[in-house]
């Protein structure tokens, strides 16, 4: 068994649940601890057997309840240096002997899952994605992304699944009444992702064997999911794919998805 749950994908929180035989995971908690327990009973998981949470970045609406998780649970949290000095408020809750360390250097473990952290381009501290291994199947999970770069692509490549970010479109983005310097933020080489780019990623990883994508983290003024999945689908058959060449789904804010096979 390897399954994905998108629990909330959205710029006002994101916790992804990740789940095989003998592990259960979440990468992220960005709502509050009530909600997250509560979504996790409802696909009949108990938040005291959760092994792990994985940290991608500090930005609150990933790290929300993490301390409180942490703390009330017992959970152990795996970050990196800089993430963890970049979010004291979650930190000073964490007990001391649940707090793991890594760096992009080497790979860990929970339970039966092989964990590869890689470096994401994006305006935290030392913001990160993950490449998470059962056996020789391969989910990844990349969100917060300012642009696509080589190493990213390198990383997701031979994913079987993946959930990527699809946050604005750029024609929206215009015209929303953001001011012009989260304007700029958001589309800026630290931002986060368009539709169109997270089509044209998936076009090039289809030729190495990827064949689920569940797009994620849609801006709620900036962007529809009907939107992300339409300009995601146009990117694909563009490149000359069939669009049964992908099974594409979309998490939303406040929704959960279902329990989704892995392979």
């Amino acid at each position: 068994m390897f399954k994905f749950c998108s629990l909330y994908s959205g710029s006002s929180g994101n916790s992804l649940f990740v789940q095989t035989d003998k592990t259960k995971v979440l990468v992220d908690c960005g709502e509050s601890a009530k909600k997250i327990v509560n979504s996790l009973s409802d696909i009949d998981v108990d938040i005291q057997d959760i092994d792990a949470i994985l940290v991608t970045h500090e930005h609150i609406d990933h790290v929300k309840s993490l301390g409180t998780l942490s703390r009330k649970y017992d959970i152990p949290i795996y970050t990196n240096i800089e993430t963890l000095t970049a979010m004291p408020e979650q930190a000073n809750k964490i007990k001391t002997d649940n707090i793991h360390l890594f760096d992009f250097s080497k790979d860990f473990s929970v339970g039966d899952l092989q964990i590869h952290p890689f470096s994401i381009p994006h305006d935290a501290a030392n913001p990160c994605a993950f490449n998470l291994f059962k056996n020789d199947v391969k989910l990844s999970i990349a969100t917060d992304i300012g642009h696509i770069t080589p190493e990213i692509i390198s990383n997701l490549e031979k994913s079987d699944f993946l959930l990527l970010e699809s946050n604005y479109d750029p024609n929206i983005l215009k015209c929303s009444p953001y001011p012009y310097h989260l304007k700029e933020r958001i589309a800026g080489p630290l931002g986060h992702l368009p539709n169109e780019t997270a089509g044209k990623t998936i076009s090039h990883l289809i030729d190495s064997g990827l064949h689920k994508v569940v797009l994620g983290h849609l801006s709620k003024e900036n962007n529809f999911p009907e939107l992300a999945y339409k300009t995601v689908m146009e990117e694909i058959i563009n490149n000359k794919y069939p669009e049964k060449a992908i099974q594409l789904n979309v998490a939303t804010r406040f929704n959960r998805t279902p329990l989704i096979d892995v392979v």
